[in-house]
């Protein structure tokens, strides 16, 4: 008897470690119907009893394992995103405004967010996709209409003031997104069935994020991030201007093309994935700057996990704050960038 309980024990293990709740199943629907699996063959009901309460011990123990497993993939998984999100946004808002020699560049500032964000509704709406990627529509027309949006800004701020002051650019910027959001009103009016899921987005949020978005985040900030990084000595060329820079042999209209496209592209990916979740570039690239200094070799890695760090304390607070709701990450950083927005802007007014 010893023997079969000791027979029908490794059989419990070897048959529901692998297989979990179908070998209950098995087990269940052969037994009901007076039937003994192949394996079961030679041994008693008292033995095939003592066969099933082991695997269905053993079963639920994987299956515990299996949902804690699973909660914390995704655990990681968010904070992957997170992370991931706000190195780009941060690296994009400290390469604008060493490239632009503006403190107050940014892709919220300059209204890029914004356009980018108009692509993605366009998108949504319409339903507008790519075979075999499903957010892939979403994501080009996010790429495409954050890249014409900053030539727009840029343009029109030469147009009207040729030295690209600060006020120019930013005044450009507010009209520009003030126009992109009355068009997005007007996209929202012919997509009725999809307002609140538009609504939502537009504020920025990352929950429903998967391996898929992680995937082509870390390849975008991969490869704009390694084209910017490598950039970092001629930002630092631009900081003392665009004469002195070509004096020293620097192909600044080849530069500003690289950087401008380098950065629409990584802001594009950001917004298809979360949606508009601004002033990260404006925050953490002034406290790194604090830290290490206005040397981009520096400040562009330290700008990097600055943001990285903070975004995922805003999405920390976005959580728990008003727990059991979930705030959209995009409100905290829009909240507190607001705040450093005034602090900045007043400090440069009384430099100048």
């Amino acid at each position: 008897m010893l023997v079969n309980v000791l027979k029908a024990f490794l059989i419990g293990i070897c048959a529901s470690v692998p297989l979990g709740p179908v070998a209950i199943y098995v087990l269940q629907v052969s037994l009901s119907k007076g039937h003994k699996p192949g394996f079961l063959t030679g041994l008693g009901a008292t033995t095939i009893d003592t066969l099933y309460a082991v695997v269905a011990v053993f079963a639920l123990a994987f299956a515990e394992r299996f949902i804690e497993t699973h909660k914390v993939l995704i655990f990681i998984l968010g904070g992957l995103i997170v992370a991931l999100v706000g190195a780009s946004l941060s690296l994009c808002g400290a390469a604008m405004q060493g490239l632009l020699r503006n403190p107050l560049a940014d892709g919220s500032t300059l209204g890029v967010s914004s356009g980018a964000s108009l692509g993605a509704v366009c998108a949504i709406a319409f339903g507008i996709t790519l075979p075999g990627i499903p957010f892939a529509g979403t994501m080009v027309m996010a790429i495409l209409f954050a890249f014409g949006s900053l030539l727009v800004i840029l343009g029109l701020s030469y147009k009207l003031d040729r030295s690209l002051s600060t006020n120019t650019i930013i005044l450009i910027g507010v009209i520009f997104s003030m126009f992109v959001s009355s068009i997005m009103s007007i996209v929202i009016t012919f997509a009725a069935d999809k307002v609140q899921k538009i609504t939502f987005w537009t504020m920025g949020s990352l929950s429903g994020s998967t391996y898929q978005n992680a995937a082509v985040l870390a390849l975008a900030l991969a490869v704009c991030g390694a084209v910017i990084l490598l950039h970092a000595q001629i930002l630092n060329a631009f900081a003392v201007g665009e004469d002195n820079a070509r004096q020293i042999g620097v192909d600044v209209k080849r530069a500003k093309l690289v950087l401008l496209i380098t950065v629409s592209v990584l802001i594009g990916v950001c917004v298809s994935i979360g949606g508009t979740i601004g002033f990260v570039g404006l925050v953490t690239p002034h406290m790194a700057r604090m830290l290490v200094g206005p040397n981009h070799r520096r400040l562009l890695p330290a700008a990097m996990f600055g943001g990285a760090v903070f975004l995922m304390l805003a999405d920390l607070v976005a959580r728990t704050l008003l727990n059991p709701l979930e705030l959209p990450i995009g409100v905290v950083t829009s909240f507190v960038g607001a705040i450093v927005f005034v602090v900045i802007f007043y400090q440069s007014r009384k430099e100048h």
